[in-house]
């Protein structure tokens, strides 16, 4: 049976490897790496860096392939993605086919942890429906715990919850009224301008953490919001892509309340 080794390499810093995730690059037999387009090569390069370092074993085969881009304009943001699932694990079956053989050791890399906002599990379960593999997931550090720790902060509050959202969610729905600390993901919009009129809100951003290029800003969210908005626009102007990642806090709910 196929191996499919799914391992997360967080930000992309070499250094936040774990020692797990180093082993199973050495151990694969094929990995395949992402290709994105020439405006997002710097992705890739990650990626070939860290199977150039760590990935020694003469009998690895590393493989490319053209990742396939999702449809944005789909009105239907849930079909969209299905669609855009069951393309990639098209796209993975077909090299896994073309070249591995047998009792195969395959790997991605992927970044953070497959586990949080990430679609290669799905893209796995659907894979596994066409083909005999068993998934294994080794974990890496995640966008959060780069970012809590680029801001020296802990990500929540004494006793209290933290919610785990998206842009669009916060965009759609704003901050939810019994929660005090979001953490936002998957933002290409600055979607925390849809929370503006929270004047007690203060905000952590980062952006390519861990790497050469790191930014990272924060403070009262009235203020540094339009500071983000600027220097996310910059930085995607300058490299071709951007991934980032912000808390939002305010005042607990008893203290507003009183």
């Amino acid at each position: 049976m196929i191996e499919i080794l799914l391992i997360g390499i967080g930000s992309g810093n070499p250094e936040h490897l774990t020692l797990e995730a180093i082993k199973a690059l050495r151990t694969a037999e094929l990995i395949l790496i992402p290709v994105k387009g020439a405006d997002k090569s710097d992705l890739a390069d990650v990626r070939r860096q860290m199977v150039a370092e760590f990935a020694t074993s003469p009998q690895t085969r590393v493989v490319e392939f053209a990742m396939p881009r999702r449809d944005t304009g789909n009105p239907d943001y849930l079909a969209g993605v299905e669609q855009w699932h069951e393309m990639v694990a098209a796209a993975w079956r077909t090299e896994i086919v073309s070249h591995a053989t047998g009792d195969c050791r395959v790997a991605l890399l992927v970044w953070g942890d497959p586990s949080l906002y990430d679609s290669t599990l799905r893209i796995s379960a659907r894979l596994a429906e066409q083909l005999p593999v068993n998934v294994r997931v080794i974990p890496g550090i995640t966008s959060l715990q780069a970012l809590t720790a680029a801001h020296g902060i802990p990500l929540n509050e004494i006793g209290d919850s933290v919610a785990i959202t998206t842009g669009r969610q916060l965009r759609d729905h704003g901050w939810p009224a019994d929660i005090d600390t979001l953490a936002v993901m998957l933002d290409g919009e600055c979607s925390f301008q849809a929370v503006s009129s929270v004047t007690d809100a203060s905000i952590w951003w980062g952006a390519y953490l861990g790497l050469p290029q790191e930014m990272v800003l924060s403070g009262p969210l009235t203020d540094t919001g339009p500071k983000i908005i600027a220097a996310r626009s910059q930085a995607r102007a300058r490299h071709g892509w951007i991934m980032d990642v912000y808390i939002l806090r305010r005042e607990p709910l008893q203290q507003r309340a009183g």
